[in-house]
C-alpha cells in the first residue's frame, strides 16, 4: 500500500502513519522514499533526522548517482554523518560514469554497495560485485555479467526449435529473424552490451552514445518492416518482389531501400547459418548440431 502525505502533515508524522499501516495490513516491509537532492540541503537532512528518530528504521539506503562523480563523497558523508548510513545504491551505470567514486564512498562512510542500478527497468538494479566493478573503472569492461544476461534471457525453447530446424536443412526465415531481433532486445542495447566488453571505452562517450541511439531505431524499423509483411512473406523471403517491397514499406512507413536493407541483413544471416552446419560437418559426433 502507498501512504501519501495529508496537507501540513510533518515528515516524522506522516512516518508514524505509515509504519502504523502496515502494521495493521500485516506488511513485513515498511520503505520510506524520501526526497532526493544532487546538492547538500539543511531543511532536507533536517527532516531526514526527525524521521530517523521517529521511525527508528532497521536499515538506512542512500541512492547515489554515479554521474556526478567525487562530489558524490560529500554527499554521502554528509548523510552518514547525519542518520548513520547502513548501504549504498550506484544509480546510472549504464552512462558514461564508470563508478570510480565508489572506492572513494565506501572508504569514507564504511557502507557496502549493495546494488547498482544500469537502465530503468526493475530488473536493471543488479547485485554489486566488486570485482566486475575494479574490471569497468579501468575499462576492462564485464564480460561475466554480459554472459549471466545472455543465459538470463535466453529462451531455451526458441533456441532448440532453431538447432532442430537447421539440423533438418530447413534454411531460416524471416520469422526466425524477427524472433532473433527479440531475442536480443530482451539482452539489451548494443551500447549496454558494448559497455560490457573489454576495450568498449576507448570508443568515447560521444561514440558508444550515437552505437545506442542508432541502433535501438534500426531494430524497431527492422521490426516494423517484417511485421508489415504477410505470414506467407516472411515463411517465403523469395516471393518479396519489387511490388510487394513497396507495399511493405508504405505499411512499415520507411523507405524501400530500408526493406532492401533489412533482406541483405537477412542474406548475410542465412549464409551464416549454412557456414555453421557446415562447420559441424568437420568436428566429431555432429559437432555443433547433434
Amino acid at each position: 500500500g502507498l501512504v501519501k502525505p495529508e496537507p501540513g502533515e510533518s515528515v516524522p508524522d506522516l512516518g508514524r502513519r505509515a509504519f502504523t499501516f502496515a502494521r495493521m495490513n500485516f506488511y513485513d516491509v515498511v520503505l520510506y522514499d524520501t526526497g532526493g537532492r544532487f546538492q547538500i540541503d539543511d531543511e532536507l537532512v533536517g527532516e531526514l533526522k526527525a524521521l530517523r528518530e521517529a521511525v527508528e528504521p532497521q536499515n538506512v539506503v542512500l541512492v547515489l548517482d554515479a554521474a556526478i562523480g567525487q562530489e558524490s563523497v560529500n554527499v554521502a558523508k554528509t548523510f552518514h554523518d547525519a542518520v548513520g548510513l547502513t548501504g549504498l545504491i550506484l544509480t546510472k551505470l549504464d552512462g558514461d560514469a564508470r563508478g570510480g567514486a565508489a572506492l572513494s564512498v565506501v572508504s569514507v562512510v564504511g557502507c557496502p554497495i549493495l546494488r547498482v542500478g544500469v537502465g530503468e527497468r526493475p530488473e536493471d538494479l543488479e547485485p554489486f560485485h566488486p570485482d566486475r566493478m575494479a574490471s569497468r573503472i579501468l575499462g576492462m569492461g564485464d564480460v561475466v555479467s554480459l554472459v549471466e544476461k545472455v543465459q538470463e534471457t535466453l529462451d531455451v525453447g526458441e533456441a532448440e526449435r532453431m538447432q532442430e530446424k537447421l539440423k533438418r536443412k530447413q534454411g531460416l526465415n524471416l520469422e526466425d529473424f524477427l524472433a532473433q531481433m527479440r531475442q536480443m532486445k530482451k539482452i539489451g542495447s548494443l551500447g549496454k552490451i558494448l559497455e560490457m566488453l573489454p576495450g568498449a571505452g576507448a570508443l568515447g562517450a560521444d561514440v558508444r552514445n550515437r552505437i545506442e541511439n542508432d541502433s535501438g531505431g534500426q531494430m524497431k524499423k527492422s521490426e516494423a518492416i517484417v511485421l508489415s509483411m504477410t505470414p506467407r512473406e516472411r515463411r517465403h523471403p523469395d516471393l518479396l518482389d519489387a511490388s510487394r517491397r513497396r507495399r511493405i514499406a508504405r505499411g512499415a512507413g520507411v523507405q524501400v531501400s530500408d526493406v532492401n536493407e533489412l533482406l541483405r541483413g537477412f542474406r548475410q544471416a542465412q549464409q551464416m547459418a549454412k557456414q555453421m552446419k557446415q562447420m559441424q560437418k568437420r568436428l566429431p559426433r555432429g559437432g555443433l548440431f547433434r
